[in-house]
């Protein structure tokens, strides 16, 4: 193209029935194209859009535990907790206390170790177990 002043860049802009769009205002002197609006509109929208879908969706799995959760138990749920994270889901496991099981709070936080330790050639530890109100949790990445 080239450099005009304002008023002919309009001119020219409305010879061709487009519209004059400001790209970078901030440039000294500012910086605008004679092109479609509405067609540069619409390329921004899919842009975005494709790099939208691109973008990695993270997909959480739960798994609760009880805090006198018995062996079997424990193996069905460590079980499929290696499922979602060969699935590449990052895991969220959580030790429920109920009432008074709150004084339990020992043997919650050893069965989440106990489940980071089966799991840690699948996964890697993001939150080592923490209690937040009745809940015991931990967060578990899988390994790429």
């Amino acid at each position: 193209m080239g450099i005009y002043s304002l008023n002919s860049a309009l001119s020219k802009a409305s010879k061709l029935e487009l519209d004059l769009v400001e790209i970078s205002p901030n440039a000294v002197p500012p910086v605008c194209k004679i092109i479609d609006y509405k067609k540069f509109l619409y390329e921004q929208r899919k842009k975005e859009k494709i790099i939208k879908s691109n973008a990695s969706k993270v997909i959480i799995k739960e798994i609760r535990f009880g805090p006198q959760t018995d062996d079997h138990d424990y193996e069905f749920k460590k079980k499929h907790a290696v499922k979602f994270l060969e699935e590449g889901a990052k895991l969220k496991a959580f030790v429920f206390f109920k009432g008074r099981s709150i004084i339990f709070k020992e043997q919650g936080q050893i069965l989440l170790l106990r489940l980071a330790q089966d799991l840690e050639k699948y996964g890697k530890v993001e939150q080592l177990p923490k209690l937040e109100g009745k809940r015991m949790i931990m967060l578990i990445n899988p390994k790429k």
